[in-house]
């Protein structure tokens, strides 16, 4: 046998090698897929990373990008936001004081999902505007032991700074939902309210907090 009708056979059963373990792969899903389903479903329920990065994936489509055209924010109210919060140094402060100033509220805990997945976002708009004397960032904690709320954020390399509330808050602000995230114009008025996880890295929210900080 020629070395050219060697090569073609042994060609011929590479190719029948690599059907039969394909094949063999798409009857073990069939005969398994329910079972695998429910297991990806199980580890997306209880390990946060796992749901933190399905999340992830579908922020990336873009149908959750934030904006200022479509919110929860009640358009007839016009009422002044103050709340006290607690800096990482212990000292109290009061959101009246930041008039003047755009104010991005996000209340997050390091167990919830949702946060977990839209913290990059926050970041990247943190670290576009952190320079910006016009805005201020106040990412609230609501872990229950603060050290892992902080914990969290060194371990992910985040630089976002850590707040803790203080008192009553107004319900128009924070339900108790998480993540819920808040902007205050610079009269200390609602300006966005969401509920949920949302890409705060968005070009069209940037370019409104831009607008915010413009006025």
């Amino acid at each position: 046998m020629s070395l050219k009708k060697r090569k073609i056979m042994l060609n011929d059963q590479e190719v029948v090698e690599k059907k039969t373990q394909v094949n063999g792969f798409i009857g073990f899903l069939k005969k398994n897929g329910f079972n695998i389903i429910m297991l990806l479903l199980i580890l997306v329920l209880i390990i946060p990373d796992a749901k933190s990065y399905v999340l992830q994936q579908l922020m990336v489509t873009g149908l959750f990008n934030a904006s200022m055209d479509v919110n929860e924010v009640d358009k007839g109210s016009k009422a002044q936001i103050d709340f006290e919060f607690v800096d990482e140094k212990g000292n109290l402060k009061h959101t009246s004081s930041l008039r003047g100033k755009v104010v991005f509220i996000n209340f997050w805990a390091s167990w919830c999902p949702p946060c977990r997945a839209e913290f990059p976002s926050i970041e990247t708009l943190y670290t576009k505007f952190k320079d910006n004397p016009d805005v201020f960032f106040l990412t609230l904690n609501e872990d229950s032991d603060l050290a892992t709320g902080k914990a969290y954020l060194v371990e992910e390399g985040f630089s976002v700074p850590m707040y803790t509330s203080r008192g009553n808050i107004p319900t128009q602000v924070y339900s108790g939902a998480l993540p819920t995230t808040v902007v205050l114009d610079k009269d200390g008025r609602i300006r966005y309210h969401h509920t949920g996880f949302a890409n705060y890295a968005a070009p069209k929210f940037i370019e409104q907090i831009e607008n915010l900080i413009s006025k």
